[in-house]
């Protein structure tokens, strides 16, 4: 023990009580994060709460493998063995609700699964790609991102769209109190409180509604203490050429994000990270994803939320990580936490999602503050993407007419918004000044 404390940060093992606590300080720092996804798709697609739990369970289960996949790794080729944390992607959910509602949840996971092998068959290549996604063209799509899970946010933050009292009083001051509670601990608060601020909102928010008598606990019982995550849940994959096309965009979206997390853990780790050590935590994320489709999950990504308590907490090793995917594993296999989660009100989760996909957003604002705006290119590149983006997230019903598969790919803001800004950066790539770059 005393020599692996005497290695690299990175590979330190710490006193199992602290390791523990800062372990499960990351699981708390990402569990917003992580639960969001299955709650916004099993809204948007109608399904039922036991349905949703088993989402919840199935998502926590699967990032918790994913992130012991990266962080401990699996042969030279497979894990990047930083400290870094696997979630699941919100570039994703777009294209999962549209693949969802026109086609059905076995096609859902039959694009994911091939997007998956995508990524894990082609990770060499695909760590070569970044010149492809300038910080123009990131900071864009996220923007274009966040905007569109906004619509999502403030119909929850009215009741939700079924809801049969939906826009009444009750569910905007519940949106309205969660997002001022998020907001003073996040100016009053200090340290770790800080970090946790969406999720103790959430839980004193989902509080008071039961208290209030307005949630229904009601088939909880029937839930089993401790079960494991049954394989094709919604029957096996289903595949469809333009919902695998769609997917596979996203996963290259997701696969610079992840890129650019690992670039930068392994400056806070004062560890080198080249292409051989990009490629083998893509063909983690790939393996993940794969595992994902097959256990009703998600496609993931690397968080770089947890990055902050890198930075915060001074501790380094990928071990304290990879104990946070080993308690994700634990709290997946919970059917009863997982039903609790479902139950969470949908005000509630309106005024933390304004804060969430508002901080897409953000962060997709902060890339474009590299962008040199002063050159023309850059300037019509971001205002077409954006305008094309927005204009079909706002309007998808406008593609009604034309046929089902040309649907998937037209109605999908994201897709559309991430097409137009990277075909438009090669346009004008030839130019003196090469666009999506400061000067």
């Amino acid at each position: 023990m005393a020599a692996l404390r005497n290695c690299r940060p990175v590979d330190e093992v710490l006193p199992p009580g602290r390791m523990s606590v800062l372990g499960f300080q990351h699981v708390l720092a990402m569990y917003a994060g992580a639960v969001a996804v299955p709650l916004i798709l099993g809204s948007t697609l109608s399904l039922t709460k036991q349905q949703v739990a088993m989402l919840i369970n199935a998502d926590l289960f699967t990032c918790g493998i994913a992130t012991l996949l990266q962080t401990l790794g699996l042969t030279r080729f497979i894990g990047i063995r930083l400290p870094v944390l696997l979630g699941v992607s919100f570039a994703s959910l777009s294209t999962m609700i549209t693949v969802g509602k026109t086609l059905g949840m076995p096609y859902v996971y039959g694009s994911i699964l091939v997007s998956g092998l995508f990524v894990l068959l082609f990770a060499k290549f695909l760590s070569r790609l970044r010149p492809l996604f300038p910080p123009l063209v990131v900071g864009t799509v996220l923007v274009i991102i966040g905007a569109s899970l906004m619509q999502v946010g403030f119909r929850w933050a009215a009741g939700g769209a079924d809801s049969p009292d939906f826009g009444a009083p009750v569910h905007f001051i519940t949106a309205i109190s969660v997002l001022l509670v998020i907001i003073l601990i996040t100016r009053f608060g200090k340290g770790f409180f800080t970090s946790i601020a969406v999720l103790t909102a959430m839980i004193g928010g989902t509080a008071c509604w039961f208290f209030m008598g307005r949630i229904s606990l009601a088939g909880i019982d029937a839930e089993p203490w401790v079960a494991f995550i049954r394989p094709f849940w919604f029957g096996m994959p289903r595949f469809d050429l333009i919902a695998i096309a769609n997917m596979i965009l996203v996963a290259c979206v997701n696969v610079v994000e992840s890129m650019g997390v690992f670039i930068s853990a392994g400056s806070i780790c004062d560890v080198p990270v080249e292409e051989k050590e990009i490629a083998a935590g893509l063909r983690s994320e790939g393996l993940a994803v794969i595992l994902g489709s097959c256990l009703n999950s998600f496609p993931y990504v690397t968080f770089g939320q947890n990055l902050g308590l890198l930075s915060l907490t001074r501790v380094k090793s990928r071990f304290v990580v990879a104990l946070a995917g080993a308690f994700l594993v634990i709290l997946g296999l919970f059917p009863k936490i997982g039903f609790l989660v479902a139950s969470i009100p949908e005000a509630v989760l309106g005024g933390a999602a304004l804060v969430m996909f508002g901080m897409v957003i953000a962060a997709g604002l902060n890339i474009l503050k590299e962008v040199d705006f002063s050159a023309l290119e850059n300037q019509f590149t971001a205002a077409v993407a954006f305008g094309v983006g927005l204009g079909v997230s706002l309007t998808p019903q406008a593609f009604s007419r034309l046929p089902e598969a040309l649907q998937l790919i037209f109605s999908n803001g994201i897709v559309v918004g991430t097409l137009t800004a990277v075909l438009l950066c090669c346009l004008f790539s030839g130019k003196k000044e090469k666009p999506g770059t400061a000067p």
